[in-house]
C-alpha cells in the first residue's frame, strides 16, 4: 500500500474554555466574602477599575446608570485613530464573544417576562436604617486571635522561671493536638530531652494546672477530672463515674448507681455536672475568625399576597470603568506595547463589570425559582417543603444545571423562616404510600423529630412503629431510613430512649 499525503475538511464542535468563560464560571460559586476579596485584587492590578461610591450611583432615591463603555473624545488619538468602542470591537479583542460566554444572558430587561415577579434591588450606599458608611466597623476592630500554643506559652514563662523545666514545658505544649490533649510519651520526652521522667511528670503536673482546665490531658477520663478537681468536685463517687465513662456512653445507670454508691437523684446531680464540663478544651483557640453568614437574598411578603425577591445590596460589589482616565491616559501613550496595555485593561474592566451583573442576575433568577417552587415552605414551614433538584430549576430557567449547582453554592436566602442555603431547598424525594405527590426527605426528619418528642416514657417508639406511623400519614419509607436520619439529627436508639426516661421519671418520683 503506498502512502500519499492529501486534504481533507472535517466540521466538528468543541468547547474552548477560554480565560473569560472561566473568569466568568469562577465567579458564579465565589462567597460573598471571596468575591469581595476578589474585587479587591483586580482593582490593584487595574488602574481602569474603581469601586462605586454612593454618590456614583445614586441621587436622592432613583439609581444614576453608570457607563461601562468610554465615549469617544475629539482629539484623543487612541488606538490607532479608533473613534468608538462598540461591542463588535470588543468582541474583537477578547478571546470569545460575550454572547458565547453568556448563553443564559436574556440580553435586556424586556426579555426576562412578565411571569419573573421578583424584582433586582441595584446596589447602593444606603442601608437599611439610613446607615451612614462611615459608620463604625466591629469587624475591623477584631482582635488578633491566639493560638493554643501561644496561650500555653504565655503561662509556660510565668509558671517555670527555671529554663530546663520551662524547656521541658515547650516539648509538652508542641505535643498538644487541637482539642488540648497531651499527644506524647513522658519517657520519649525525657529521653529526647536528657532529663528524667521525675522531672517531666512533675512539670507535666503544673502545666494541668493553666487555664482553661483540662489542658495535658491524656485521656477523656483525665480531662474531666481536671476540671472537676478545680471545681472541688473530684470526690470518690465522682471519681468512679468518670472511671467508667464506658458504662456512661452505654446509658448503664444502675451498674453506675452500683459502682458509685450512690442513689438516682444523686447520680443524675453527677451527671449533669459531667455534662457542664468541656470535653475538648483547647478548640476555642483552634479556629480563626469566622465570617458572619450574609444573606445573599432577601425574600419578604409582597402587598399583593406574593413574594418579593431581592438581591441584598450589600454582597454586590459594584465597580466602574474610569473612561475619563482612560482617554486621558491612552492620548499620551508613547508606544504600541502601552497602547495595548491600556486597551487590555479597558477590555478586562468592561469584561468584568458584565461578568458581575450577569452574575447578580443569574442569582435572582435562580432564587426566584426556588420561591416559586417552595412557595408551601414559606407559607406553613418545613413539614410542606417539597422534593426539589437541581434539573427542574435549570429547566424553569432556561439555564444548564451546572450553573444552577455553582449558583446555589454557599448562598443564603434571608426568608420570613429563617436563613437558609440555597442548598437546604434541594432535597431528595420520598414516595407516598398512597400514590400522590412525593415527600421531601427534610420534612420526613422533622415530622420523625416530632413523633420522638412526642412519645411517652411507657410508649418509647421502635424505627419500625415510626415507619408504619409514616406510612399511614402517607409517606413510603423503609426501617434503614428511618434508622438513618435518626442517626443523622444524633437521636439515640429506642432502647437508648427508653432507659433515660426511666430514669428521668423515677427521680421525679
Amino acid at each position: 500500500m503506498a502512502l500519499a499525503a492529501k486534504l481533507q475538511l472535517r466540521q466538528s464542535q468543541s468547547l474552548v474554555m477560554t480565560p473569560q468563560l472561566m473568569q466568568s464560571i469562577r465567579l458564579l460559586q465565589l462567597t460573598h466574602v471571596e468575591l469581595e476579596r476578589f474585587i479587591e485584587e483586580e482593582i490593584e492590578r487595574n488602574p481602569l477599575l474603581e469601586r462605586a461610591e454612593p454618590q456614583d450611583e445614586t441621587v436622592g432615591d432613583q439609581p444614576q446608570k453608570s457607563e461601562t463603555a468610554p465615549e469617544p473624545l475629539a482629539g484623543d488619538d487612541w488606538f490607532e485613530g479608533e473613534t468608538e468602542w462598540s461591542a463588535e470591537a470588543i468582541s474583537e479583542k477578547l478571546d470569545s464573544s460575550l454572547e458565547n460566554l453568556f448563553p443564559d444572558d436574556p440580553g435586556t430587561s424586556e426579555r426576562l417576562g412578565p411571569d419573573l415577579t421578583a424584582q433586582w434591588k441595584s446596589a447602593s450606599g444606603n442601608s437599611a436604617g439610613g446607615a451612614s458608611s462611615e459608620g463604625f466597623d466591629v469587624g475591623e476592630m477584631a482582635a488578633t486571635v491566639v493560638t493554643l500554643r501561644e496561650h500555653v506559652g504565655e503561662q509556660i514563662a510565668l509558671a517555670f522561671p527555671n529554663p530546663a523545666e520551662r524547656l521541658i514545658a515547650g516539648e509538652l505544649a508542641d505535643s498538644l493536638d487541637e482539642a488540648g490533649y497531651l499527644r506524647a510519651d513522658l519517657e520519649e520526652i525525657a529521653a529526647r530531652l536528657g532529663a528524667d521522667n521525675a522531672a517531666v511528670a512533675r512539670v507535666l503536673e503544673i502545666c494541668q494546672t493553666f487555664e482553661p482546665p483540662g489542658l495535658f490531658a491524656r485521656d477523656l477520663a483525665e480531662c474531666l477530672s481536671l476540671q472537676l478537681a478545680v471545681r472541688d468536685r473530684l470526690d470518690p463517687a465522682m471519681k468512679a463515674l468518670v472511671a467508667n465513662l464506658e458504662l456512661l456512653a452505654r446509658r448503664d445507670f444502675q451498674a453506675l448507681k452500683r459502682i458509685c454508691g450512690v442513689d438516682e437523684e444523686d447520680l443524675l446531680d453527677m451527671l449533669a455536672e459531667i455534662r457542664a464540663l468541656d470535653p475538648r478544651p483547647g478548640t476555642a483557640f483552634s479556629g480563626g475568625a469566622s465570617d458572619a453568614i450574609v444573606a445573599d437574598v432577601e425574600v419578604r411578603a409582597a402587598a399583593d399576597g406574593s413574594w418579593a425577591v431581592e438581591l441584598n445590596a450589600d454582597t454586590l460589589p459594584r465597580v466602574l470603568v474610569d473612561n475619563v482616565y482612560f482617554a486621558r491616559v491612552s492620548s499620551h501613550a508613547r508606544d504600541q506595547a502601552e497602547k495595548e496595555f491600556l486597551a487590555e485593561c479597558l477590555q478586562n474592566a468592561n469584561w468584568l463589570t458584565r461578568s458581575l451583573d450577569q452574575r447578580a442576575k443569574t442569582i435572582l433568577k435562580v432564587a426566584s425559582e426556588i420561591v416559586r417552587q417552595q412557595d408551601a415552605f414559606l407559607v406553613h414551614g418545613v413539614r410542606h417543603l417539597k422534593p426539589l433538584n437541581l434539573r427542574t430549576v435549570a429547566d424553569a430557567i432556561g439555564m444548564h444545571e451546572s450553573t444552577v449547582s455553582r449558583v446555589t453554592a454557599n448562598k443564603y436566602m434571608l426568608t420570613p423562616r429563617g436563613v437558609f442555603e440555597l442548598r437546604y431547598f434541594f432535597t431528595a424525594s420520598i414516595a407516598s404510600a398512597e400514590g400522590g405527590e412525593a415527600h421531601s426527605s427534610e420534612a420526613v426528619r422533622d415530622r420523625i423529630k416530632q413523633l420522638i418528642d412526642e412519645e411517652k416514657p411507657a410508649d418509647v417508639l421502635s424505627d419500625d412503629a415510626i415507619v408504619d406511623m409514616l406510612r399511614e400519614s402517607g409517606v413510603d419509607i423503609a426501617r434503614r431510613t428511618v434508622a438513618k436520619y435518626r442517626e443523622g439529627m444524633n437521636i439515640p436508639s429506642s432502647v437508648q430512649r427508653r432507659r433515660e426516661k426511666r430514669a428521668l421519671a423515677n427521680a421525679g418520683r
